[in-house]
């Protein structure tokens, strides 16, 4: 079986050690005999995975104790409603710079008045807007850190006056993040921290429970976090699979060296693939280069060299490339460069991209 290399934007490369557990769990999980798609939750064995995977989440960001942290269902995209039902009172602003940010700006004015305060979708959200002004008699300020399809990441944590809640379901855990700057922070976690199954949202805890409207008892994040630690985050039956398979990446982040360690690895990769894309004469980037992602690198054939589209995919494709093409609405080409990425395909990738130049010289 020939060498591939995963540049999948989500569900995305595992590291090998857990997926390795996984598979073992799903045989037997904990020394039960009975496997992990199978064990009830309610088991001690569980319960220790659950605190232990909180304990990991608040290790690894600093997460401080008046902080929530709260493994839910139904992805990033529930969230978008989920976030205004609880914080916005009267009005909140968005700053847009992709297709995640605006659906998040429209879910949200279903519970309130809604301010874009910037907005790169004038550049097909190729850079990350600058110089606006964050007004001040909003609920909070909505930011998406990462944009997965067009390319760009806010690589700063920003000085909010007013709450800052951040969407980062593509790259939590790829740098270090403060989170005291951050009334909350959340996202699916299929990018950095697991497979697809399960959202985490990190909220501080004195932010909750301000809204006058009535909220479900399943949208309404006090539901999720009690002080009865072994009732967190399972007051209906949690993603069991999906969070094992989050504590297991956790751990094997923590024995890399923490998110210190993946900030310096992911910074290493992405500039040997951002490099060969500017030297390059078959490619060019399409984001601004002060707005490039760590995690999500686009670009496409340089201009007069777009009849090699179709061709270099295939090539690529030959030489165990999966996962590069680009968005759909986009076009061209995307590597997803995560964590567990190793530094190794990317450098097969951009042996591969040297090896087409040759042919077209």
């Amino acid at each position: 079986m020939k060498k591939v290399h995963n540049f999948n934007a989500g569900p995305c490369v595992l590291p090998k050690e857990a997926i390795e557990s996984a598979i073992e769990a799903i045989r037997d999980f904990d020394n039960t005999g009975i496997g992990i798609l199978e064990i009830s939750h309610r088991t001690p064995g569980w319960e220790r995975i659950m605190a232990e995977t909180e304990q990991l989440w608040r290790e690894l960001l600093n997460i401080p104790e008046d902080y929530a942290v709260i493994f839910l269902g139904g992805g990033a995209s529930t969230q978008f409603f989920e976030v205004p039902a609880n914080l916005l009172k009267t009005k909140a602003a968005y700053l847009q710079t992709g297709v995640w940010a605006k659906k998040a700006v429209k879910e949200a004015k279903f519970y309130g008045e809604v301010e874009v305060v910037a907005s790169s979708e004038d550049k097909t959200y190729s850079y990350i807007p600058k110089g606006y002004t964050i007004p001040t008699d909003v609920d909070y300020f909505h930011i998406t850190t990462n944009n997965t399809i067009y390319g760009t990441e806010i690589h700063e944590d920003i000085d909010s006056p007013v709450t800052l809640v951040a969407d980062m379901s593509s790259d939590i855990m790829s740098r270090p993040v403060d989170v005291k700057k951050y009334g909350m922070i959340y996202g699916g976690a299929q990018k950095n921290v697991g497979p697809a199954g399960v959202t985490f949202v990190i909220v501080r805890r004195d932010l909750l429970g301000k809204v006058d409207r009535p909220i479900q008892t399943m949208v309404d994040y006090r539901t999720h976090y009690t002080d009865e630690a072994k009732n967190r985050s399972m007051f209906n039956t949690p993603p069991v699979f999906p969070i094992f398979v989050m504590h297991e990446t956790l751990k094997w982040v923590k024995e890399q060296g923490g998110v210190e360690a993946m900030y310096k690895r992911n910074k290493e990769k992405a500039e040997l693939l951002y490099n060969e894309i500017d030297r390059n004469p078959l490619f060019v980037g399409t984001a601004a280069k002060e707005d490039r992602s760590l995690m999500n690198v686009c670009f496409v054939m340089a201009p007069g060299k777009e009849a090699l589209q179709d061709e270099f995919m295939a090539f690529a494709k030959e030489r165990g490339m999966i996962g590069i093409k680009g968005h759909r609405s986009v076009g061209g080409f995307r590597a997803s460069i995560y964590n567990a990425c190793p530094l190794e395909s990317v450098q097969a990738l951009v042996a591969c991209m040297q090896e087409f130049e040759q042919l077209h010289k």
